[in-house]
């Protein structure tokens, strides 16, 4: 069936390729014919006959599908039919709408006629013995022996020269009237300007065009009939026309270069299917002579078990029946011989007999009374196969699953960034056209990553099935700057493929040493940049200040308080478009505002229980505005909600993986795991998104600030240390940034991954570029 489909398909394209080839060859032409005047043919003769009668076009019309035939067979096609509002083309079967006048309104298909015309010229030259000059009166020179292309003349050598020695036609183009001067035709013939058919105005050039009337028009028909319609000069129409038909032609090939494509896709994918055909196919017949020489191997054990079992039965049986038989014999001998003496009465005979007969006759009575006269063995042999489960079971066996992948329900993950020269992994999953998760594999995923500002180099990925209906494809990016990427299933594109992509360029922390930019500011406790490039700083002098770019105080938000929108040291900031976050640390509470600074929400109260903190720090967002809070002084983070309604606590006071000793920084890595950074218990932990513990890293410090960049390199302020200390995503110290005093905040500015640092005791904020 799939085979089927995928015939079907392609077959349809096909048909689309065609018809778009078809309409872009008579574009292709119209265009020749505007730009040049002339005709090229690829052929000496082309195909210039009707398809209704089978001869050489006379006056062909164009039908709106652009079949054209000639006049007199549409006419006689359209009275035949007996509708003159309606005409089905013969040959695409398409409907055309018969203007009022009938077919003679139709527009004429100039092109065709020329060549109808050029034919029939060339048809003449082959036989130029017999062709006479057109100039000549009853040619009285002789036979001609050019023809001039532009007159359209055959011309004998006496008119050919005074042809020549005029002034006015002198640069006319003339052939021999041979098989060169033939093929010559095609490329120096130009067709003639059509004059008008009206009354009196028969030498006059059609060099207007009628918009109201989609007519060809004489100058002299402007100012007649058509004095109040819309007339342009034909060559701005023609113009307007060959870019009209230039842009379809462009678009045309756009779309056969897809359908093209499509229809090698779909030549691909019908190989695929026999393929799969194919090794289905081995698969099920290797399944079943399994099962065959299994069942057959079990026969042959069964019945080898039941001949060891009935053997002993038998010879036992046969022992104890030749017994039985030697005892009748023995019985049968001894009463024969004594019934004869019984019988002679001679006495001579029972005395010297009888004794010996009667004791041997008695012996073996007496045997015969020892042994048992049933048989030693039973025919109680059971077979126990049991074949209804086994039936059931093998009408049941196989499964054969034809994925079809639809382009919008298949989907992928990756982050939005990433880095020159860093492996960068997308995860694709398969679904089916209803949208439900395909779990095999087998299918063809590719990926490549396309440069839009260095010549387009591309790199492509490597995949890994996971045989589950998931795949990762790995790309590593060489170069910096905007990107696309690419992820196709099958062929076709995935649900948002292509998608845009930034690539920046490779992080090098052990060059960090001197600040770039030192920024004045008061007693600085935390700091976060907007997308925009503006500097947040929470200060001890209980105010958030905020700075451009350059440095430069562009505003200060709040004052000493405990009302709406006012702080008692603010130890923890955030900002998420155009919302701030404050952790206000000694109000007990999280408060949220503009940007600009503005009061929204206020949530939390001095305590212990849920949604209460003690000396809140840190205050961050995750994908889902969720608002992750450092509660210090109780020791454990809590999880609310965008409108701040409690949803999760993680920790408590203690020394074990799940505990804290006054947790101070928050971060979040690509993958929504959460960063604390504890201020006593001299560690760095991480957490899953649902708060359970991955892992401990860091040397033993009092840990502020710390933020994460898109690869996963931890950046660590080292409040008693005096530095700024650097871990590569498994843990591990790879640079240390010092001569600081009391760091107690760090963030990375978005747009280029620069390390901005809240140098508290320095009443600075420090940016270090990467």
């Amino acid at each position: 069936m799939e085979s089927h489909d995928a015939f079907i398909r392609y077959t349809t394209l096909s048909n689309l390729i065609l018809e778009l080839q078809c309409y872009t060859t008579i574009f292709k032409c119209i265009i020749l014919i505007f730009t040049t005047n002339s005709v090229i043919m690829e052929k000496p003769f082309p195909h210039i006959t009707c398809g209704m009668c089978s001869k050489p076009y006379n006056d062909p019309r164009i039908l709106s599908c652009l079949h054209s035939f000639c006049l007199q067979c549409l006419n006689h096609k359209i009275r035949k039919s007996g509708s003159q509002q309606m005409f089905q083309c013969p040959i695409c079967e398409q409907n055309t709408s018969i203007p009022v006048g009938g077919a003679s309104v139709l527009p004429q298909n100039l092109h065709l006629g020329f060549q109808v015309e050029v034919a029939w010229y060339m048809s003449k030259m082959v036989n130029s013995s017999e062709v006479c000059c057109d100039e000549c009166v009853d040619g009285r020179n002789g036979l001609a022996v050019v023809f001039c292309c532009m007159c359209h003349q055959f011309l004998c050598k006496v008119c050919h020269d005074h042809h020549s020695s005029s002034r006015k036609l002198s640069k006319h183009k003339t052939v021999l009237l041979d098989q060169a001067g033939a093929r010559q035709l095609y490329t120096s013939m130009k067709p003639r300007d059509p004059c008008c058919s009206q009354p009196n105005h028969e030498d006059n050039k059609l060099n207007f065009y009628c918009e109201t009337c989609s007519l060809l028009l004489c100058c002299d028909c402007t100012t007649g009939t058509h004095k109040s319609h819309t007339v342009k000069e034909m060559s701005t129409v023609a113009k307007s026309h060959q870019m009209e038909i230039t842009g379809a032609l462009e678009d045309a090939t756009e779309k056969m270069t897809k359908l093209t494509g499509a229809t090698d896709g779909n030549n691909r994918m019908i190989e695929q299917v026999e393929i799969s055909k194919r090794a289905a196919f081995l698969a099920i017949n290797q399944a079943f002579k399994i099962l065959q020489q299994t069942l057959e191997e079990r026969k042959k054990a069964l019945l080898s078990e039941l001949e060891a079992i009935l053997l002993p039965k038998t010879t036992a049986l046969t022992l104890q029946k030749e017994q039985f038989e030697k005892m009748v014999g023995d019985i049968g001998h001894y009463t024969d011989m004594a019934s004869q003496i019984l019988q002679t009465h001679t006495d001579h005979e029972i005395v010297v007999l009888g004794g010996l007969i009667a004791a041997e006759l008695q012996a073996t009575l007496k045997r015969v009374q020892t042994i048992s006269f049933t048989p030693n063995q039973h025919n109680n042999i059971t077979v126990s196969v049991q074949t209804d489960d086994l039936v059931r079971q093998l009408s049941k066996l196989g499964e054969i699953v034809a994925f079809n992948s639809s382009p919008s329900s298949n989907t992928w993950m990756s982050t939005s960034v990433a880095r020159v020269g860093t492996r960068y992994h997308v995860q694709v999953q398969s679904k089916t056209s209803k949208g439900e998760e395909y779990p095999h594999g087998g299918v063809e995923v590719k990926g490549e990553m396309r440069s839009k500002t260095h010549n387009g180099a591309v790199v492509y990925g490597e995949v890994e099935d996971h045989s589950d209906g998931t795949y990762t494809i790995t790309l590593t990016p060489q170069t910096a700057g905007s990107h696309q990427l690419l992820i196709t299933m099958d062929g076709q594109h995935v649900q948002n493929s292509p998608s845009d992509l930034d690539v920046r360029p490779k992080r090098y922390y052990h060059t960090l040493c001197d600040a770039q930019q030192v920024i004045q500011c008061n007693r600085p406790a935390c700091v976060a940049i907007h997308d925009n490039g503006d500097i947040y700083v929470g200060s001890l002098d209980n105010c958030i200040y905020v700075f451009d770019p350059t440095g430069q105080l562009k505003n200060t938000i709040g004052r000493k308080g405990s009302g709406d929108g006012q702080f008692t040291s603010p130890c923890g900031v955030s900002i998420k478009g155009n919302e701030l976050y404050v952790a206000d640390t000694d109000n007990h509470r999280v408060q949220k505002l503009t940007s600009s600074g503005r009061f929204l929400h206020k949530f939390g109260q001095k305590g212990s229980g849920q949604g209460q903190f003690n000396g809140p720090v840190a205050v961050i967002l995750d994908s889902n505005s969720k608002m992750i809070v450092s509660d210090c002084y109780n020791d454990r983070i809590q999880i609310f909600n965008e409108n701040g309604v409690w949803l999760l606590t993680i920790g408590g006071k203690g020394s074990g993986n799940h505990s804290f000793q006054s947790p101070w920084g928050l971060a979040l890595d690509p993958q929504g795991n959460i960063y604390v950074a504890s201020h006593d218990s001299k560690s760095i932990k991480v957490f899953s998104k649902e708060g359970v513990y991955v892992r401990m890293y860091g040397d033993p410090n009092h840990h502020s600030g710390i933020a994460i960049d898109d690869e996963g390199y931890s950046l660590v302020s080292e409040y008693w240390g005096n530095c700024l200390s650097i871990y590569d995503p498994e843990g591990n110290k790879i640079h240390t940034v010092g001569n600081l005093e009391n760091p107690c905040g760090t963030a990375l500015d978005p747009r280029d991954g620069s390390v901005l640092i809240a140098n508290n005791s320095a009443n600075t904020v420090l940016k270090y570029c990467v």
